[in-house]
């Protein structure tokens, strides 16, 4: 399978997911809103959840694929469904120990994670309830992402692709019935609830998709053979490397319980709008490049290696440094259409607003990592992206400190912004200076370009909403109608304009999905 198919794959299944995410966040500012029972709900979310995206989307698939990928390609199917079988029982007895360990330590836990939550009564003993109950869900999504690992070496993408949609699906499931066919102690804890049951539901759709591929897990017991301490050593350094986001992101989450009520939930939704893009975009390229790279590497094709690469970092910057434009010039109409409804108030569309602006000014570069750090996990170099990673996670905590003062929330997400393109600069700069990446002649033409095009687009955006409250049309339309009319003509601009600019030929993306 050619790099934008497999790209076209993930991210056609991601889009899916990402749209119906969308329906569960519009459904949970509804019932949530922004305050205690929200702040409460996503902290306890996130918890279980930062370690599904540090699995499932980095440290784990990227120590298990280059492995996995040996083994099938060196010694064949059964040796790596041997492999698999392995790594599969020891995963499975650690969580078992994890999840018993912080269910144990789950106050203390929740006042690390959120420490200004000590300062309203009764939101540390929510946010520790509510964690507890969904914290098992860790359980069934790290098996998931080991199953995930053996599809994709295989180069089957749609099945790992499709299984965030069903966490999404119980989630509005629990936000529809409850009221009606359930109630609980409040929606914090249905919706608790509904997160542990989406692990289970994910990991038996990935199961009976496994075993359909033949390499459906066997039982064996769990030994600690040198591949499994190989794969161990490469995950922990993993963890901190491909999880930079998400430990940017955690970092903030302790931050923001300091700064105001709300200040969580502001981010979070800002953080939804921007996981549009990064989804669909940075989570596709990276998990069709590293399989690939990993191969392409191994069989001693670093040309062809380097060319996969650029054309990841061009696909990538085609769509994200538009998207990122269009988010920062429409962040208050999509907050608006997405969430001002129910218990969530003009004034969280305008603090969320503001945050998704900072989020956006990052995008491109969150994706540029994704596309960079499997350069050196299908090398099997898992200890240079730790380096780089703990230069910027002290970046983002300096400036937490300095911004969050003078900027409040927003300031969080500046800095998140800012530690993404550090980060960004640093892989690529080194990968260069070792002779891994070299930009081609193509990808230095249309950098430019691309970044032209977005500037038009933005543009017309800006000065569409200013001459559109002046179009009776335009003003009668609802909230829904305008923004759709906005995405369309920023998108049929942006489109016409890279045409223009030479950005983009749709040839050249019709013959590269076409090619096996």
């Amino acid at each position: 399978m050619s790099l934008y198919r497999a790209v076209a794959t993930v991210g056609g299944f991601t889009l899916i997911s990402r749209i119906t995410g969308f329906v569960r966040d519009v459904l949970l500012a509804q019932v949530l809103g922004a305050g205690m029972q929200a702040d409460a709900f996503f902290v306890a979310f996130k918890f279980p959840n930062l370690f599904r995206r540090l699995f499932a989307e980095g440290a784990f698939s990227a120590a298990f694929v280059p492995l996995f990928a040996r083994k099938l390609e060196g010694e064949g199917q059964a040796a790596a469904k041997a492999f698999s079988d392995t790594i599969f029982a020891v995963l499975a007895l650690v969580l078992i120990g994890m999840v018993l360990v912080m269910e144990i330590i789950m106050p203390w836990a929740i006042t690390a994670f959120a420490p200004g939550f000590v300062a309203v009564p009764g939101k540390i003993a929510l946010a520790g309830d509510l964690a507890r109950i969904a914290f098992p869900y860790l359980f069934f999504i790290a098996l998931v992402s080991l199953l995930s690992g053996v599809q994709n070496a295989m180069g089957r993408f749609a099945a790992a692709a499709a299984a965030p949609i069903l966490l999404n699906v119980c989630l509005i499931a629990a936000v529809l019935g409850y009221g009606s066919l359930w109630q609980g102690n409040g929606p914090g804890h249905v919706l608790a609830w509904a997160v542990s049951v989406s692990g289970v539901v994910q990991f038996a759709w990935l199961l009976l998709n496994t075993r359909r591929s033949g390499m459906g897990p066997g039982l064996v017991l769990p030994r600690l053979t040198p591949d499994v301490r190989r794969l161990g050593r490469r995950i922990v350094p993993g963890v901190v490397g491909m999880g930079v986001y998400q430990i940017n992101l955690l970092v903030d989450t302790v931050i923001a319980s300091l700064v105001s009520e709300g200040a969580v939930s502001w981010l979070y939704y800002a953080d939804r709008v921007n996981q549009l893009p990064l989804g669909v975009v940075g989570i596709a390229i990276g998990t069709a490049l590293l399989p690939m790279l990993s191969r392409q590497i191994k069989s001693g094709r670093d040309d062809v290696a380097h060319h996969t690469q650029n054309r990841g970092m061009e696909f990538a910057l085609l769509l994200t440094v538009p998207a990122a434009a269009a988010l920062a010039c429409l962040a208050a109409p999509i907050v608006m259409t997405l969430f001002e409804r129910g218990a969530f108030t003009v004034e969280d569309t305008t603090a969320t607003s503001l945050a998704l602006m900072a989020f956006a000014f990052g995008l491109p570069a969150h994706v540029l990592v994704k596309v960079l750090v499997p350069g050196f996990f299908a090398r099997e170099d898992t200890t240079t992206p730790v380096r780089i990673a703990v230069v910027c996670l002290a970046s983002n905590l300096v400036l937490n400190v300095i911004l969050m003062r003078p900027l409040g929330h927003v300031g969080i997400a500046v800095a998140t912004a800012v530690s993404a393109w550090l980060n960004a600069g640093l892989l690529g700069y080194v990968l260069h200076r070792r002779g891994h990446f070299l930009l081609d002649a193509r990808m230095k033409s249309r950098a430019p370009r691309i970044a032209a095009a977005a500037a038009v687009m933005a543009g017309l955006l800006l000065v569409g909403q200013g001459f559109g409250s002046e179009i009776p049309i335009f003003v009668a339309a609802p909230a829904w109608g305008r923004l759709m009319i906005l995405i369309g003509l920023g998108g049929l601009v942006y489109g016409i304009a890279a045409r223009v600019l030479g950005a983009a030929s749709v040839a050249e993306l019709r013959a590269a999905l076409r090619r096996g």
